[in-house]
């Protein structure tokens, strides 16, 4: 009999029982079902076992929190239960049946730019670093930077920028590599489409603005004409350019010939895509993200940029739930590449912290109570690191209150954020190291609004938590389960 055979017998029941398990994995922390009748699985009843720390559904998954001992409570759950666990990927794959078409577009969304947020953060991290060292002046009177007085720490802010370059400027060949991976093509096509669109012998994206028309280079087919344009840092042209050699590559392996498809397959899908994306989507990609980023640029610069701002601070967690949120990576990486820097990050960042900030105030409320501590503190870590949904799922949706506590917090930073100015140089280093992706002039400012982020929510989730007597005995969170 293993550790948790009790509780998995329990928790077999309480999510329907076996012909209600369409799929079962695991992560890290948590239990991943996905159910034929989501609407059978008795949440109460799961959250009271000994071994669950919580439950929450995200893209058609419902998830249980269990802790670090997942892994064991899996194999213990997969005996009783007599299934045989699948992959993560193959619970995703599962899990679209629960899902709406925009939430299946969302999930598509974020499985292409999850795999790059690794690359992202060290990106973010090394512009933050050469922000320090290269720009700020804190030497001879606050006229220098270090880089100036130091021939070492020129050398290394020259050097990172090598890593700093391949992140951003080649960001397309990432993308491209993303969807192959994901939509099941040649990976290697991708990447070389990618190339393709980054290209040394393409003018260069950053200097297209500053070049006239007469002078941008083109490839002359006599009939007509297509500019020499390179793609470094744009999303959508790659994003098409990616779908594009997909479907190309699937149709062709369909009608090609099994004894021929091995060259005329990866040929004919390279050589169309890469003309389709020069000639005609890479054009309207840029376009269309242009007009995106101006669209959003213009609402966080107007008269009304503090309005925008409170309602973007106040419904980013929200956006969250529903996976919507993966839509301001691509607008972040738009506004960087058009305009220099994002206003949109830094209110992310600052959301982050705020939801934290709840989740912190619950630990001091619920000192006493270990079960409750074994979810909170290491979720408000993560958060504070930039990973919300531990938080969110586990601590502040559950008791409600925290989690509003924390969107208000993050409108009044978000205000003081765009009302400030406040830019990224980089997007992926989300919660307190955040400041680091901070253009160096807007440091200070930023400091300021984490530190607004930080106390409004904590001392608003503590005042209404002790008014509602969470804390005032070792069980306070029964009092929010029977609401």
């Amino acid at each position: 009999m293993g550790k948790f055979t009790g509780d998995s017998k329990k928790l077999l029941e309480y999510v329907g029982g076996r012909e209600n398990i369409a799929a079962v994995s695991h992560c890290v922390t948590r239990m991943r079902f996905v159910l034929n009748d989501p609407s059978k699985a008795d949440t109460q009843a799961i959250e009271s076992l000994a071994s669950a720390k919580g439950t929450f559904t995200q893209a058609g998954q419902f998830q249980v929190i269990i802790g670090n001992e997942v892994s064991t409570f899996y194999n213990d759950f997969a005996e009783v239960a007599g299934i045989e666990g699948v992959s993560k990927d193959a619970v995703k794959k599962a899990a679209m049946q629960n899902q709406t078409l925009l939430q299946r577009i969302m999930s598509s969304l974020a499985e292409i730019f999850a795999p790059l947020i690794p690359a992202i953060i060290v990106g973010g991290l090394i512009l933050g670093f050469r922000n320090i060292i290269g720009e700020i002046a804190l030497f001879d009177g606050g006229t220098k930077t270090l880089t100036q007085i130091s021939v070492f720490w020129a050398g290394i802010n020259s050097f990172l920028w090598l890593i700093g370059e391949a992140v951003f400027h080649f960001l397309p060949v990432c993308i491209v590599w993303s969807i192959t991976k994901k939509m099941g093509t040649t990976q290697a096509l991708g990447i070389v489409l990618g190339i393709t669109l980054v290209s040394p012998q393409l003018l260069n994206a950053y200097s297209v603005a500053a070049t006239a028309a007469a002078e941008i280079p083109k490839w002359n087919f006599g009939l007509f004409q297509v500019d020499m344009i390179g793609y470094q840092a744009q999303v959508l042209p790659a994003v098409l350019a990616g779908f594009t050699l997909v479907y190309l590559e699937r149709f062709f392996r369909k009608i090609c010939p099994a004894m021929i498809s091995m060259i005329v397959v990866p040929f004919c899908s390279l050589m169309i895509s890469v003309a389709v994306a020069h000639g005609i989507l890479g054009p309207i990609g840029w376009k269309i993200g242009a007009v995106i980023s101006d669209c959003v640029n213009t609402g966080l610069t107007s008269p009304f940029k503090g309005v925008f701002a409170g309602i973007f601070g106040f419904f980013y967690a929200p956006l969250v739930i529903t996976g919507l949120h993966h839509m301001s990576n691509a607008i972040d990486l738009q506004l960087i590449a058009d305009f220099g820097g994002t206003t949109l990050w830094p209110m992310i960042a600052l959301s982050n912290i705020a939801q934290g900030s709840a989740v912190l105030a619950m630990i001091l409320l619920q000192k006493n109570d270990a079960k409750a501590k074994e979810v909170s503190v290491p979720a408000c870590i993560s958060c504070y690191l930039g990973v919300t949904e531990p938080a969110m799922f586990g601590v502040n949706l559950k008791y409600g209150f925290p989690f509003i506590c924390g969107m208000t917090g993050s409108a009044v930073g978000a205000v003081l954020s765009v009302v400030s100015g406040i830019k990224a140089n980089a997007i992926g280093v989300g919660g307190i190291p955040g400041i680091l992706s901070i253009q160096p002039q807007y440091m200070g400012l930023f400091a300021a609004a984490m530190g607004l982020v930080i106390l409004i929510p904590f001392c608003l989730t503590y005042a209404i938590g002790r008014k509602k007597g969470i804390g005032g005995s070792q069980d306070g969170r029964q009092e929010s389960q029977g609401r």
